[in-house]
């Protein structure tokens, strides 16, 4: 029966120890899953950073092409008002030095003009080049 005994704690003894490396192999499991998870956010923070980064990176070239566009944009269209007023500027003089000298064209465009403009007063200049105001217009 002392044997017996011996043999019961003997097992009792052999199970605890099952427990207690269980334990261990379960702490040791936790541990190096802590260590694991802290190694692993470090890592994830550090590609987050990396991330934003390039995102960032990526927004500014962005602003600076549309900047540049904008920038090309404006060049373009003051070439062409430039180009514009060339045109407008020779034409003014083809038209100025056409008319010099020719008082009896402009005589008829200022005649022509009046058969177009009907129910209006027109004010027309004396030898002084002083209009003659409504004076005895009636009422």
């Amino acid at each position: 029966m002392a044997r017996e005994i011996k043999k019961g704690t003997r097992i009792i003894i052999k199970y605890l120890h099952y427990i207690a490396l269980g334990f261990f192999i379960m702490g040791f499991y936790n541990t190096s899953l802590f260590a694991t998870g802290r190694v692993y956010d470090v890592w994830a923070q550090h590609k987050e950073g990396e991330a934003e980064l390039a995102r960032a990176e990526s927004n500014r070239q962005i602003k600076t092409l549309e900047a540049k566009a904008i920038m090309d944009s404006a060049k373009h269209l003051a070439d062409a008002e430039i180009i514009r007023a060339h045109g407008v500027a020779q034409a003014n003089q083809i038209i100025g030095d056409s008319l010099k000298g020719n008082e009896a064209y402009l005589r008829y465009l200022w005649i022509d003009s009046l058969h177009h403009t009907r129910d209006q007063i027109i004010y027309v200049p004396t030898e002084a080049n002083l209009p003659i105001l409504e004076t005895g217009r009636l009422p």
